[in-house]
């Protein structure tokens, strides 16, 4: 708890068996009051595990939903638990949990809503082994959309990001996709409902047990995001207006 708002991670897991441990140890729980972890229907021991290391809040899918469709799961069971501030951390030891306070106390103390922990900011990308051609992409894919959305991020693709209660209340997350181009369909919603972002560097880290998507898979969330942008833009300049950018008023 920081200034007496409380603080749930959320883990959206899949096959994380293997890095689950290594990430729930660092999470720094002098200021984490909860640990959600969804298991989007896994073929290991993610859900086995989690249980075991003491995670008291964890939600198994019957079937495979997609990583947006965990993550709606995961955002759903943070607000029922009464969090003020989210942090949403992947569970494959990529993102380092130690940022969580930081990301936590800018949402804390009102200075900022939505913070992102950026690989491009400082280099720490292509330091920690992200592959070249997905540097490339991030670099283009975010020229291209800070055009569009009219935003000066550095990256919109991390899936390490701190949301206040009242981001998660506001934005239409279940008009959204269930696929990866959920991160992107959620950043475009909270631009439109003018909350500002937050960015603060992050190192991360590529290795063999780290999740990552194909190259098929990456071209196809590449479109995805393009897509989002464009309709963002549309709907910004009034030619066509999109049911994922109306806004929810949910009462506490």
């Amino acid at each position: 708890m920081l200034n007496g708002k409380k603080i749930v991670v959320v883990l959206p897991a899949y096959n994380a068996a293997k890095t689950l441990e290594m990430t729930y140890r660092e999470i720094p729980f002098s200021v984490v009051d909860e640990v959600v972890l969804v298991d989007d229907f896994s073929t290991d021991e993610t859900t086995a595990l989690a249980q075991q290391l003491g995670i008291k809040h964890v939600v198994t899918h019957q079937r495979n939903l997609g990583y947006g469709g965990n993550q709606k799961s995961c955002y759903a069971k943070a607000l029922e638990l009464g969090a003020d501030i989210v942090v949403m951390l992947h569970p494959d030891y990529q993102y380092t949990p130690t940022l969580i306070p930081v990301m936590s106390h800018i949402i804390a103390y009102d200075l900022f809503p939505v913070v992102l922990a950026s690989r491009i900011l400082g280099n720490g990308a292509r330091k920690g082994g992200m592959p070249l051609y997905k540097y490339i992409a991030n670099r283009v894919l975010t020229l291209v959309q800070n055009i569009l959305v009219k935003q000066k991020l550095s990256e919109y693709h991390t899936g390490y990001r701190a949301f206040s209660r009242e981001v998660l209340e506001r934005v239409n997350l279940r008009a959204n996709s269930n696929d990866f181009v959920f991160d992107n369909q959620m950043l475009s919603q909270i631009i439109m409902a003018d909350f500002s972002i937050a960015e603060v560097t992050c190192p991360t880290k590529y290795f063999a047990e780290a999740s990552s998507i194909n190259f098929k898979r990456s071209s196809i969330y590449g479109l995805g995001v393009l897509l989002t942008s464009i309709k963002h833009w549309l709907h910004r300049m009034g030619v066509a207006k999109f049911e994922m950018y109306n806004q929810q008023t949910i009462s506490r």
